[in-house]
């Protein structure tokens, strides 16, 4: 654990070192760094203890939407992955309930504002900003509001390059990469038009069409005449003993700590989930230097992408499908997950256990829109739109057109003349669709020559490989995006530009002038991972398109260009009969499973994290015929801490499932607000 020092994407900025204390103990930070990513640096994973039962507290979501990572910051009770650290900052252990600190002084109040306005946007990630584009095209003015400190939402967190259509949602661009350019249309276009609050969490939406939001300490009132929820999802996750030990966290967490914190949390992870979220996480982990020692996906095939899934097993990593996990186990954090085979009907299977020493599990099994507020704004009756994972959970690529179609309607809303591409549709659908059928791989060689290996065999939507040729020797079928690309031409200049632009990295160049002889062939391959992993001259194993070994190679040289964005390109010498097989090089060997001990019993899984409440308390409730959730509410407290449910709720209709109750007998609970946790002085007006 600790700081990235080095990362094959990423630049490491230099910061100021700045001091502050934590349970009395001198540590530094980072200028700028919140409090949960300053002590994880230090290799620090409790930061409290829950007040119910002791249980050690750390890091979940980071991303406030719970308060597992509480802490006393200069006396008053704050989240640590939400509070940047100030010089000379007090931090400590929130063990117990935290005590309100004493304050005689008269408060000095302000009056509360209403801003009206055209339009108001909540949530600045792709569909946000896309949206205010737009809407900044059509000379409309508005607000856009945000919670963090930056635009771009999980684009900030993502360095790979995305896939989709490269003319239409910057496909073969990466996701740190297109946040900053839709940054800098956004001011382009709106720069006299949107008026953009950071740092500025909405907390509801109320009947008389004003939405609370605090911006900068202020709660101000924002009646739009439109509203637009572009709120994003909230990661789902699983209960099984040990979920609630520290160590335990979604994707987002994960890589909000890596990629933007540049924090290095780990040193051996295990995944969780097989979809595109699980997969590049896992990716994102290696380029960070951590060991992935395996990734579970209880369906029989992984869901993502298969080109990421390939990507991974090249690079050593062990995915078991049909299998969950059945535990993790440690004494104050993670250092064991047991996993178990599972049968058709998600049964375990005895005797498939195994167990890997690991101190930080990932959970990566879907996502849910976070779209309260726009369901409350429904119902009470008020203009009001959804788009991006709020409307329906896709990728970013989605979310932009859905962001832009929105948008275009809003302007109709307001009176404006506005015509809406009938392609935006049919391309949003296509970037929402799910993995296609997989293809016979083609393979078409140019004897004596060079040519490129395209190891594109899944109906996905992407196309910038047939973009960047300057011959346009790659092909798909026209005007199909999900199409497979094939090379068509004659004659390849052997430039790499579609080994470059591929955001799998499933293009690989063949060279046979080589050796004409036809002994020895050259390949380049891309390569994303540091530096030092690899050295010029030194043989290495060559694996196929899942994995499996081929044979030897020598690396004779890399090409790292500025132009090749952050790619480097490698060199390799491999017998010619392997030349088509061989997809890239292996890194690490598979890890395999050890022995330990599992000390919790299944009884005592925690369900809601909050108040402690575990499985076997709820499903005594469920047994004794309770259907109302808000009745378990107001029994065992379920749903009443600090994230507001948005955790357990989902687990505990699950739990209804397992008991055999059929879903449309379940009262859920009632929602209200606010959103987030916000200090009783911010809705008094005090001034500070």
């Amino acid at each position: 654990m600790g700081r990235i020092e080095k990362h094959p994407i990423l630049s490491i900025p230099k910061r100021r070192d700045i001091s502050f204390t934590f349970n009395g103990k001198k540590l530094t930070a980072k200028e700028g760094e919140v409090i949960s990513s300053a002590l994880l640096a230090h290799g620090i994973n409790v930061f409290s203890s829950h007040p119910y039962d002791g249980a050690p507290q750390g890091l979940y979501c980071a991303n406030g939407q719970c308060a597992h990572c509480m802490v006393i910051a200069n006396g008053l009770p704050v989240k640590a992955c939400m509070t940047m650290v100030s010089t000379g900052m007090t931090v400590q252990s929130c063990d117990g309930n935290p005590r309100i600190p004493a304050d005689d002084t008269v408060p000095e109040m302000i009056n509360m504002r209403t801003i009206k306005t055209p339009f108001l946007i909540i949530g600045g990630g792709p569909a946000g900003l896309s949206a205010a584009i737009e809407l900044a095209k059509f000379g409309v003015q508005g607000i856009l509001v945000d919670d963090k400190h930056t635009l771009g939402g999980k684009l900030c967190l993502q360095t790979h390059n995305f896939f989709g259509s490269r003319s239409g949602c910057y496909a073969g661009t990466r996701g740190i990469d297109i946040a900053r350019l839709l940054e800098e249309e956004l001011k382009k276009y709106g720069r006299d038009l949107v008026d953009v609050w950071l740092n500025s969490p909405a907390l509801g939406v109320f009947s008389d069409g004003k939405v609370g939001v605090i911006k900068k300490g202020e709660y101000i009132l924002v009646k739009p005449e439109i509203l637009l929820v572009a709120t994003g999802a909230r990661e789902k996750t699983l209960a099984f003993p040990g979920c609630d030990l520290p160590g335990v966290y979604g994707a987002g967490a994960f890589q909000t700590l890596v990629n933007r914190d540049l924090v290095r949390p780990a040193e051996r992870l295990f995944i969780c989930g097989g979809g595109n979220v699980g997969l590049i996480s896992g990716y994102h982990a290696l380029q960070a230097g951590i060991d992935v020692v395996g990734l579970v996906e209880a369906l029989p095939k992984c869901g993502g992408y298969k080109v990421h899934l390939d990507k991974l097993r090249r690079l050593g990593v062990p995915v078991y499908t049909s299998h969950t996990i059945l535990r993790v186990d440690g004494k104050d954090q993670v250092e064991t997950v047991s996993i178990c085979g599972i049968d058709d009907r998600f049964r375990r299977i005895p005797g498939s256990e195994k167990i890997f020493r690991a101190d930080t599990l990932l959970i990566a099994v879907g996502l849910s829109p976070i779209n309260e507020i726009y369901t409350k704004a429904k119902e009470y009756g008020i203009k009001v739109f959804a788009s991006g994972d709020a409307e329906e959970i896709a990728e970013a690529s989605a979310a932009m057109f859905s962001g832009r179609i929105q948008a275009r309607k809003m302007v109709r809303e307001i009176g404006k003349p506005c015509i809406i591409p009938e392609e935006w549709n049919e391309i949003t659908a296509t970037l929402r669709s799910k993995p296609g059928t997989e293809i016979e791989m083609n393979i078409r060689t140019l004897p004596g020559k060079v040519y490129p290996v395209i190891r594109c065999i899944q109906e996905i939507p992407c196309d910038p490989c047939t973009k960047v040729c300057p011959n346009f020797t790659i092909k798909v079928k026209e005007g199909i995006l999900t199409g497979q690309p094939s090379f068509v031409g004659d004659a390849c200049l052997g430039c790499a530009q579609c080994v470059l632009s591929c955001p799998a990295l499933a293009i690989v160049l063949v060279d046979e002038r080589y050796d004409t002889g036809h002994k020895r062939a050259l390949l380049t391959l891309p390569i994303e991972l540091a530096d030092h992993t690899i050295g010029v001259g030194e043989e290495v194993t060559t694996v196929g398109l899942c994995g499996q070994r081929i044979g030897t190679g020598r690396v004779i040289a890399f090409r790292n260009a500025v132009s090749q964005d952050r790619c480097r390109l490698m060199l390799l010498d491999v017998p010619f009969e392997n030349r088509l097989q061989v997809a890239g090089i292996e890194v690490r060997e598979a890890t395999v499973s050890t022995s330990g001990n599992s000390f919790l019993t299944e009884e005592e899984v925690v369900i809601c994290r909050c108040e402690r409440v575990t499985k076997h308390e709820i499903v005594e409730l469920i047994r004794s015929g309770y259907r109302d959730m808000n009745q378990i509410k107001a029994v065992l407290r379920t749903g009443m801490g600090a994230c507001g449910g948005k955790t357990c709720t989902e687990l505990i209709l699950g739990l209804f499932r397992e008991e055999g109750v059929d879903l449309r007998d379940v009262t859920l609970p009632v929602h209200r607000l606010p959103e987030t946790e916000v200090p009783l002085g911010v809705f008094a007006g005090l001034k500070k």
